[in-house]
This record gives structure tokens, sequence and C-alpha cells, in this order.
């Protein structure tokens, strides 16, 4: 039985994001090269906090997630992902970075400046 995905504050934080965007190709990982280039990819964009040794243990935590629900194959000791059943998880990360550009494009209402104050 499969159980469902689900976030514990509403979407994908930046590390599920990095794992699934590094597990939706057509590429095999085991861990520590799955955590390598996870972990590069979080530090170019300076979201690497907390210590390496705990963000490897978030890592693992949410690649096991991954893989009771199937949307990541484990045969032995490599990580594949299903394309399948990640889209939906790509396409919720994908609205979810279009909401926060429309947010941030959008101005902050009538009567605010270009800094979002309110003018008097």
């Amino acid at each position: 039985m499969r159980k469902r995905l689900t976030w514990r504050r509403g979407s994908p934080d930046l590390l599920t994001e990095e794992l699934v965007g590094a597990l939706s190709g057509n590429s095999t990982y085991e861990f520590k090269p799955l955590f390598t280039v996870v972990y590069g990819n979080l530090q170019a964009r300076n979201a690497a906090h907390g210590g390496e040794d705990m963000l490897r243990l978030r890592l693992y935590e949410k690649l096991q997630g991954l893989v009771q629900t199937g949307s990541i194959h484990k045969e032995g000791k490599s990580y594949r992902g299903n394309l399948k059943l990640l889209r939906p998880l790509i396409d919720q990360i994908a609205a979810l970075h279009v909401q926060r550009f429309i947010d941030a494009a959008a101005p902050a209402g009538p009567g605010a400046d270009s800094a979002g104050e309110t003018v008097a």
C-alpha cells in the first residue's frame, strides 16, 4: 500500500526541490553522489544552512519518504526517479515558483510606494 506524500507547511522546501530536480532526469545516483549534487545546488542558491551533517540526514529522510510513495525507485544502493509519479510534485514546485514571482512583481496595493510601505 502506498502512502500519500503530504507536506507539513503546504509546499515542498528547497531541499525537496533540489532532490526532485536531481532525480527527475534519467540519471541514477547512489546516496553520496546524490548528496554532493544536491548540496552543491543548495550552496549555489545560498540555502545550505544548518550544517552538512544535518542536511545529509534531512535529505536521507526525504529520499526515503519519496521511496515509500513510489516516486523514487531504489535498486540496491542506487536511486532513480519515477517521472510519472514525480510529475505532480514537479508541477506543484513550478506553480509555487510562478506564484512567488507574481507576488514579488505585484504592487503592494493602493497608496504604496516601490518599497511596499504605505504613503500617508
